[in-house]
């Protein structure tokens, strides 16, 4: 099956009021100015961590996506918070402790969409040697402090339960821990967030110009339906992810002085391969890992490639040599094999990376830089960055940001939860993010003990304690409306359309939720047809009306 995260993401919807949630476009006063503080472009995982930032220190911010959230690399990632045990080959310890500080403050903030993970190494000795991989795993255990996630251990393959999917060759292993992220909700969580604290969330709006003087910028920003806006601004944030540099050369038309390598990561999915709940890190004799992750209760995720990418950097699709590769390394520890036929999904996405001169895409640093120009309006450019260190990226990114607009506002994320990811109301006070997930499921299921329990997980997974925007006043399964597809009712579509930024099916099958990889074409096309008939909401609620 092809990749189906690009290209035409179907009909735009409705356009709402300013400031409202709706399911295009949020752009307030079309054809007239309005002005802000800041001007974000690019709706991906530093976009969106950006807008929240800024808006949350008291600027005033407008942020803008020429596409659906995180339509590109920010759902395309191998959706793990982890820091990276394998960089540490290339002594890219400052990047590895950063991220490894990151995964507990991640994991506090959003415990429905973040979860712990164990990972398991088979130990194949024409490879890295043990002693190599113990002193490793001890830095890794070690560099930062762990409240939450366990140590690392060593364990018989032989009789340990990771062991039974493997090849008899495997009589060793190694276990670490690291965490799992719904990355495209967390992009969704981060917007939602932005705009509780007063940002203005423009989605499937390009900014097609951008002037710069000594005392701000004057931006043209345009809806799919070719309307306009122009934006006046005393800063950009230049947030575009692959197309930075082209945003800078072409629309800001300002120098390009930092180089990208577009390095595209490849990943298929394959029925379930095992029954546990580790993931597994499998060593390749050309150095590099590929992973093995449980996924979507059925499945199993393994990737990632990487592989120059040199061709239009929105339709990032895997091909045939990556599809074998991926296979042929995790047929070299499976016992059962994994072949081409096996694939049920594929995705690709094109990491943005500092350019180091590196010969190896495998060994090009997943740091980031923030180029910040202040010879004119300041105008701030991300350069590279992964999906751990967001947070901290969009922390420093306004740490910098402020002073050059004279306003005073000091960091305050590292504390706080993602919409959602209060679960106090339904637990009380929190205790572990992984036990108090499994606490909220619980007092869900007693609140709503007509919910189907598959359902009801699911729900609780994507929203958190927002379910109630779900739920509503629903009594009885019947109440959330027609079953448009199974398991996805008119309420939770209408939710997503209201509050989510969802315009079409493939918004909410592949990002807002994975429910397309478990739906035939002629249910994925039933939901397609609930968005074409206008059942979407033309006027949506804001979150105000909804409380």
């Amino acid at each position: 099956m092809s990749e189906p995260l690009a290209g035409n993401h179907g009909r735009q919807g409705p356009t709402s009021s300013a400031g409202r949630p709706g399911v295009a476009p949020v752009v307030s006063a079309l054809g007239r100015e309005t002005s802000c503080d800041v001007l974000v472009v690019g709706g991906g995982i530093n976009g969106a961590g950006i807008a929240r930032d800024l808006a949350g220190r008291g600027l005033r911010v407008v942020m803008c996506e020429k596409d659906d959230l995180a339509q590109h690399t920010s759902s395309s990632s191998t959706k793990l918070i982890h820091g990276g045990l394998r960089y540490l080959e290339y002594y890219e310890f400052s990047l590895v402790r950063k991220a490894l500080i990151e995964r507990e403050v991640l994991l506090r903030s959003a415990p429905h969409i973040m979860w712990p993970l164990r990972f398991v190494m088979p130990h194949d000795r024409s490879l890295r040697p043990v002693w190599m991989i113990r002193a490793g795993l001890f830095l890794y255990d070690h560099l930062a402090k762990r409240e939450v996630l366990p140590a690392s251990t060593t364990v018989n393959l032989r009789h340990h339960e990771a062991g039974q999917p493997l090849k008899p060759f495997y009589t060793k292993g190694f276990v670490y821990s690291d965490g799992w992220v719904d990355d495209a909700r967390l992009v969704v969580l981060n917007a939602l967030d932005a705009q509780q604290r007063g940002a203005r969330i423009y989605t499937r709006t390009r900014c097609i110009e951008a002037r710069r003087s000594a005392t701000g910028w004057h931006a043209t920003l345009q809806s799919r339906d070719g309307e306009t806006v122009t934006v006046s601004a005393r800063a950009v944030v230049n947030a575009a992810g692959p197309w930075a540099g082209q945003f800078l050369r072409e629309h800001a038309h300002q120098r390009d002085t930092k180089g990208l390598r577009l390095v595209k990561g490849s990943h298929i999915v394959v029925k379930k391969m095992f029954d546990h709940p580790m993931a597994y890190i499998f060593q390749n004799p050309d150095k590099r890992i590929i992973f093995a992750i449980p996924y979507e209760q059925d499945y199993t995720l393994i990737g990632t490639t990487d592989v120059e990418h040199k061709g239009a950097i929105g339709e990032a699709r895997i091909d045939d040599s990556e599809i074998a590769y991926l296979c042929e390394q995790a047929s070299r520890y499976f016992a059962k094999p994994v072949t081409r036929a096996d694939v049920v999904w594929t995705y690709a996405g094109v990491r943005p990376l500092l350019d180091d001169a590196s010969g190896d895409p495998s060994a090009v640093t997943r740091d980031y830089l923030l180029d910040l120009d202040t010879s004119e309006a300041p105008l701030l450019s991300v350069w590279g960055g992964k999906i751990t260190t967001f947070r901290k990226l969009a922390e420093e990114a306004a740490d910098r940001l402020c002073p050059a607009l004279g306003h005073q506002g000091g960091a305050w994320t590292s504390g706080q939860h993602l919409p959602g990811g209060d679960l106090s109301s339904y637990i009380g006070a929190a205790q572990r993010p992984d036990t108090d997930f499994e606490r909220f499921d619980q007092s869900l299921a007693d609140r709503h003990p007509w919910l189907p329990p598959a359902l009801r997980r699911r729900l609780a997974r994507n929203y958190g304690s927002r379910v109630d925007l779900v739920l509503g006043r629903a009594q009885q399964l019947s109440d959330l409306g027609e079953e448009v597809a199974p398991h996805l009712r008119e309420a939770e579509l209408r939710y997503l359309c209201n509050h989510e930024w969802a315009g079409s099916a493939d918004d909410v099958l592949w990002r807002r939720t994975k429910l397309g990889l478990h739906m035939t074409p002629e249910q994925r096309q039933a939901v397609a047809t609930w968005f074409e008939r206008g059942s979407a909401p033309t006027e949506p609620a804001t979150l105000a009306s909804m409380r």
